[in-house]
């Protein structure tokens, strides 16, 4: 579509005047200030690519011409307005795609313009995109690392709001090279949220609950915001891999006096405390989770159900000293050999001390030979477990009691 004959006009008289790099200048004042219809975004929009061509053609000169696409800038940032933004991009880019050195400046900046654009239209795979192409490393225009590092951050942003881990990713490792360089708290917080979300996504979720986690206690960000960081890390944390590192993991989160607090601390007490796990706890978890959390496994289980399983195996390794192939299928919710085969891969990887037995369809939990030890010195380390365990107990009693009752410790008891 053409220009109006309004601004056709302004043009034709604009070019005969002695001052022209004025006269667009408030041609573009003119056109912007107007009040902005939805329906008229695409009648302004053609208008400024009629003026910008204007500009190009009258060979103004690179000094000049900066200026000029330095106020349409401004003007364009002002007004607000996504379509004219993306529609005036657009064309703008194309035209200085031939000499792109001489207007670095002006490139990066109507590129941070159509992406704030593009993200307003939730189209933020075209918003990752147009900012990709800003230049970075340049002779002709120097950047700050910050700068640098905030670009890549919201490429990542972008990339992760469709999904694209594999893309944010890789933008996420350029600003990594320079991460340890920015000083600014809402720069290193984005950061950090962006390399959590990935691992999230990644299904990296012992790195990603220890990284939600971190966030939660930085007081740059609302109280809500922790919270929703914490009950991240805590979803997180239930679906990672059963074994030693996740229950580190939903140690420090039990620790953490907020938990208790959220709808997720139920299933994070249970697993910490080795209980098994029912089915109406699993389906009410569930509801909360991510599309991507649910997502199906090489085996066809989702990854809540894996976990689930693996959870409870170990919980039925604290309960029985050994369980029939069938027996811990039940339990479990799988046939014999489903059962066995996760038992085996989690041995295996060390995640579980046990032994099957395949000639008697037996599995052996935490038993002497299972870690190369007699059955006599087994029971002797458990049985000096016990006394230690209940001497503390003890003591702990006998503390409280000093606490409370100081009176009547020095009276009946001797310390």
């Amino acid at each position: 579509m053409s220009a109006s004959e309004r601004t056709l006009n302004a043009l034709q008289a604009l070019l005969k005047s002695t001052d022209k790099q004025q006269g667009f200048s408030a041609l573009f004042e003119e056109i912007c200030v107007c009040p902005l219809a939805v329906d008229a975004e695409t009648n302004i929009a053609n208008d400024l690519v009629a003026i910008i061509n204007a500009i190009f053609d009258q060979n103004l000169g690179i000094v000049a011409t900066r200026s000029l696409l330095v106020v349409l800038a401004d003007k364009l940032k002002s007004m607000q307005a996504n379509l004219v933004t993306i529609m005036v991009g657009e064309h703008l880019l194309n035209i200085l795609s031939g000499q792109i050195s001489s207007f670095e400046e002006q490139n990066a900046q109507i590129r941070e313009l159509m992406a704030s654009a593009f993200e307003g239209r939730d189209d933020h795979l075209a918003a990752a995109k147009v900012l990709a192409g800003i230049p970075l490393e340049s002779s002709q225009r120097k950047v700050t690392n910050d700068d640098k590092v905030k670009i890549w951050i919201r490429i990542t942003r972008n990339y992760l709001e469709v999904n694209d881990t594999t893309l944010a990713e890789q933008s996420l490792n350029k600003a990594k090279n320079l991460i340890y360089t920015v000083s600014d708290r809402d720069t290193n917080l984005h950061f950090n949220l962006c390399q959590a979300r990935i691992y999230d996504a990644q299904r990296n979720f012992l790195a990603a609950a220890q990284g939600y986690h971190d966030i939660s206690f930085m007081p740059i960000i609302a109280e809500e915001e922790r919270v929703l960081t914490l009950s991240m890390a805590i979803k997180c944390a239930v679906l990672a891999p059963a074994g030693p590192a996740r229950s580190r993991a939903l140690g420090r989160l039990y620790k953490d006096e907020r938990a208790a607090t959220l709808e997720e601390f139920g299933i994070l007490e249970k697993m910490f405390l080795d209980r098994l796990l029912g089915p109406d706890e699993v389906a009410k978890f569930a509801k909360g989770l991510a599309i991507h959390q649910l997502a199906k496994t090489a085996d066809g289980s989702n990854v809540l159900a894996r976990a689930v399983v693996e959870h409870n195996l170990r919980g039925v390794s604290y309960l029985y000293q050994n369980i029939s192939f069938s027996s811990l299928g039940k339990i479990l919710g799988l046939d014999d050999d489903k059962a066995e085969e996760t038992t085996a891969r989690m041995i295996e990887q060390k995640r579980l001390v046990g032994r099957i037995d395949q000639i008697e369809r037996v599995i052996w939990f935490r038993c002497g030979d299972c870690i190369g030890e007699t059955g006599n010195n087994q029971q002797i380390k458990q049985w000096d477990a016990n006394i230690h365990d209940l001497a503390e107990e003890v003591e702990k009693v006998t503390s409280e009691l000093q606490l409370l009752y100081p009176e009547f410790v020095a009276r009946h008891m001797t310390i």
